[in-house]
């Protein structure tokens, strides 16, 4: 769906979700609670719960009507995530969407809470959400985001963009990204085979973000991976504008950063991802245990380069390559 669509369902969407306390008399509304990522002014987080919220109207539940929707956006803060999930519990939603694993850490720690359908988690099982993804059992299922092999492959299309990396850092932020972990080990097990020697930089705000990329600045055999991590979708135009700035070549984990100036980036499309959680929100709805529903994993994957950005920085995309992307933006 292209974002001027995107915008056009958003406005049909968002402008509905306050209509939902005047539902219709008699039978009460069900109630689905929202404990989002980012921040409540995102337009392309705003634009995929746009997508969401289609997706349950296409399955006869309409805001106003027979749905409220109750919105959280934690915007990456964790303070935010143990309030605003507090918050969400105690309006008792018949199910949570819950996006990242952050934002689902902060429910769980509630104790025992309602039916939940999460999205944008990596590998639910190494961290200890569902114990086995075709039958999660207990009250909670999903969407996986990555199997954190996936950092292997981050690595290498960096290294096929730039055959002289020889250093390559991994910029994240531990308190946002507990996942981080494991998709370090996959870029470690992957980097002596390319001839590629990983540092890790952990950063906690803007200003150790803006440090780490300064730090790499200046070496034209190095680059940076940017991995899954709330804390840097939430600021991924800052980070963007700075990689620019020191001339740093970069890969990310979501096409949200190559389309706003982001060199390369791997990832899922999220589009389909939140459609299919209105399908499980639905089913749930109507009477599905949330641990029968299977964890499913990603089956799309899209490989995307800003070719405005590599002529910037001086980096001339082998043809096999471009051949190999998804897309590209000239």
């Amino acid at each position: 769906m292209k974002r001027r669509e995107f915008v056009r369902l958003l406005g049909g969407a968002v402008a509905a979700w306050p209509l939902a306390a005047s539902a219709q008399q008699g039978t009460l509304p069900r109630r689905v609670g929202v404990l989002a990522s980012s921040e409540e002014a995102d337009q392309e987080y705003n634009a995929l719960l746009a997508v969401f919220v289609q997706g349950l109207r296409s399955h006869g539940w309409i805001e106003g009507r027979n749905l409220q929707i109750d919105v959280r956006w934690t915007g990456g803060d964790a303070e935010h995530e143990r309030i605003f999930a507090t918050e969400l519990l105690r309006l008792s939603p018949d199910v949570i969407f819950a996006l990242t694993t952050p934002n689902l850490t902060a429910l769980l720690r509630q104790g025992p809470v309602m039916p939940i359908v999460f999205v944008q988690i990596s590998d639910p099982v190494a961290q200890g959400f569902v114990s086995n993804l075709a039958h999660p059992g207990g009250n909670i299922t999903g969407f996986s985001a990555y199997e954190f092999s996936i950092g292997g492959k981050w690595i290498d299309l960096l290294k096929h963009v730039m055959p002289g990396l020889a250093r390559v850092a991994v910029i994240f932020n531990p308190d946002a990204a507990p996942q981080s972990r494991f998709l370090l080990a996959s870029i470690e097990a992957a980097a002596p085979s390319l001839h590629v020697e990983p540092a890790h930089l952990p950063v906690h705000d803007m200003a150790g973000l803006e440090r780490a990329i300064q730090s790499m600045s200046g070496r034209p055999d190095s680059g940076i991976i940017f991995p899954t991590d709330n804390f840097l979708q939430t600021h991924r135009q800052a980070i963007v504008d700075l990689a620019a700035r020191h001339r740093v070549p970069a890969m990310y984990s979501s096409r949200m950063f190559t389309d706003i100036g982001g060199l390369l980036s791997y990832g899922i499309e999220y589009e389909s991802i939140f459609r299919q959680a209105a399908v499980y929100v639905d089913r749930i709805l109507k009477g599905t245990k949330a641990g029968d529903l299977p964890v499913q994993a990603p089956t799309k994957f899209s490989f995307v380069i800003n070719l405005k950005t590599a002529k910037a920085l001086g980096i001339e995309v082998p043809t096999t390559v471009l051949l190999s992307a998804d897309d590209y933006i000239e």
